[in-house]
């Protein structure tokens, strides 16, 4: 029997856009139908630990699979999964309960059948904490793994290890959701993560799961289990010893609080790549990172010692806000100090001044730049 907890506001934090598609679906589907519609997986998770929610998975019980089918259709919901029984109505996923079973390499080689009862569909389900169901009708939520429990200390804990070994992208969300909420991996989970290959991922499933790390809010803990959970040392050829590791985690932890937002995704890379022993290009290769995080990534570290010119030199043609190094506090003083934060350094002259002073074509470029060499000189002086 499952854990059962009454939940009668569920969806009072729900967006007032999305609220309605959920009441259109569900009083559908259970007054046409007799159905019954749970909200499963992370929304559950997010809205007991006082997150915000944009995701919604409805899963349907108690309907066959046409009827299913008939009244997608009739609401006007696309399939984006038919093999899997799911498809799509605005914001919202709905599919049909199913269970999983690998029959062939990838991650696509499942075979997907209908399964009939709650405990048997929750079970396909990674960790506990994403195996939770929330009954819309009844408003009750149910846990049939103990998922409340872990959220409450904090902890990922495999549902199935038979169905986990199965999708070896679940060891990349282990990663990411210890980073995104500052979960532990319990010990056994942590082995069982440990013994699974990787090398059936194509890159832009594992580049998924390590962008949604690099956006997190625990980068440490993203650090921690790149290694302890095998993916450093599998996709990246890389290992960390205990030393490196502690003095990386402060340095990421203390940087944080000096992030801007719209540069959030580069900072783990920017800050990492001075101690792994691989070229940040071929870890960004080996991740099928874009092209943006070749702009921002690939450049010479931050000097140890932040000079005058140095910032000037570096805002020379936008401001430093766009400096994926502009966490440390040096830079963020120097910065606001010569006005450049927001805007770029000023040369103390103008093109269009050189122009009128007859100067033009590669001569004006060259003086442009003498003045601009001078000016950051100055600067030294001071």
């Amino acid at each position: 029997m499952p854990t059962i907890k009454s939940f009668s506001n569920f969806f009072s934090q729900t967006d007032s856009r999305i609220l309605p598609y959920i009441k259109t679906v569900t009083d559908y589907l259970t007054q046409n139908y007799n159905a019954k519609c749970y909200v499963v997986g992370g929304a559950v998770r997010d809205r007991i630990l006082g997150r915000e929610c944009k995701d919604y998975d409805i899963e349907c019980f108690n309907i066959s699979i046409d009827d299913f089918e008939t009244a997608m259709d009739h609401l006007g919901a696309q399939g984006v999964g038919k093999s899997f029984f799911v498809y799509k109505y605005h914001d919202l996923d709905i599919s049909l309960p199913r269970t999983e079973k690998k029959i062939s390499k990838g991650h696509r080689g499942f075979e997907v059948s209908l399964a009939v009862k709650e405990k048997e569909a929750s079970k396909r389900r990674d960790f506990t904490i994403n195996a939770l169901m929330y009954d819309i009708q009844n408003e009750q939520i149910l846990d049939f793994w103990h998922g409340l429990e872990d959220l409450e200390h904090k902890v990922l804990r495999v549902v199935d290890e038979n169905s986990f070994v199965e999708d070896s992208l679940r060891v990349l969300r282990a990663m990411q959701l210890a980073s995104r909420f500052g979960f532990k991996v319990e010990k056994s989970s942590c082995k069982l993560c440990q013994s699974i290959a990787l090398d059936d991922l194509p890159k832009e499933r594992i580049f998924i799961e390590f962008e949604k790390m690099f956006m997190a809010t625990y980068l440490h803990y993203g650090l921690y289990y790149l290694f302890a959970l095998g993916i450093g040392q599998q996709l990246l050829s890389e290992h960390m010893e205990k030393k490196t590791f502690i003095v990386l985690s402060k340095s990421l932890q203390q940087s944080q609080k000096n992030f801007v937002e719209k540069l959030r995704p580069y900072y783990f890379l920017f800050i990492c790549k001075k101690y792994f022993s691989m070229d940040i290009k071929d870890i960004l290769d080996r991740l099928g990172a874009p092209n943006s995080y070749y702009k921002k990534v690939v450049i010479p570290p931050t000097p140890t010692d932040i000079t005058l010119s140095f910032i000037a030199e570096l805002s020379l043609k936008e401001g430093i806000v766009e400096y994926v190094g502009n966490y440390h506090a040096d830079v963020i003083t120097i910065a606001k100090k010569l006005d450049v934060w927001n805007k770029p350094f000023d040369r103390g002259v103008t093109p269009t001044e050189l122009m009128r002073e007859g100067f033009s074509g590669k001569a004006l470029g060259d003086e442009l730049d003498r003045r601009t060499k001078e000016k950051i000189k100055n600067l030294k002086e001071k």
